[in-house]
Parts: C-alpha cells; structure tokens; sequence
C-alpha cells in the first residue's frame, strides 16, 4: 500500500511539473520576423537592411535573401519584435513592405535552410 501511495504521489508531483517546464520553455522560444520586401536588387541593398535591423536591441539574428525577396529577423530571447519598427526601419531605407509574418519557435538558421533548400 506505501509503494502504490509513493508512487501516486510522484505521478502526482510530475503532473505539476512537466507543465511548468513547458510554460517555461515556451517563453524563451524564438520569435522570427518574416518580411516580403521589394526593391533589394543587390548584395549593398541586403547590407544595409541588415545593418537597420540588427542595431534593433531585441534583434539577435538577420537574414536576407535578395532572390526571394524576404527579410527574416530572428528576437532575442524572452524578447518580442516590433513589427512596426521593422517596417519602418526596411521603408526609411527606401524599400516597399510587401507582406509581413511572425513566424514562432524558429529561428534565422531555420528560415535560411527552408529558403535555400539546405538543412
């Protein structure tokens, strides 16, 4: 009787906590800003979206693509990015916002891999 009370209580105890370690890691997922930009038609146009979007202080990564036109912008940890200052930033630099994403729980690597076919 002791051995089956031990052992509810430890299916008891894991029932608390492996939803806790979930809600936890979830917060530190990555948030990935997918942008669809027109105008970017070289590799200084790709550098330069590149430098505005990293001097963000939630920006932890950035990735451009100038064949698919897309601008992926990876949040720091725990941290959310502001799409409107994506937006912004990419507009103030002369280039046209053609659609806007936020993609969850990826990465910059990630989204490079699915654009270049390379995992």
């Amino acid at each position: 009787m002791k051995t089956l009370l031990k052992t509810i209580k430890s299916i008891a105890l894991c029932a608390m906590i492996l939803p806790a370690t979930a809600l936890f890691s979830s917060v530190n997922a990555s948030e990935v800003a997918k942008v669809t930009v027109n105008g970017m038609v070289c590799s200084f146009c790709a550098q330069g979206i590149e430098k505005t979007m990293s001097k963000m202080p939630q920006t932890k990564a950035v990735y451009v693509n100038l064949d698919k036109k897309i601008v992926a912008v990876e949040a720091k940890d725990g941290q959310k990015l502001d799409m409107a200052k994506i937006k912004a930033g990419i507009v103030d630099a002369g280039y046209d916002v053609v659609k806007t994403e936020v993609v969850t729980n990826t990465t910059v690597a990630a989204v490079k891999a699915e654009l270049t076919g390379k995992k």
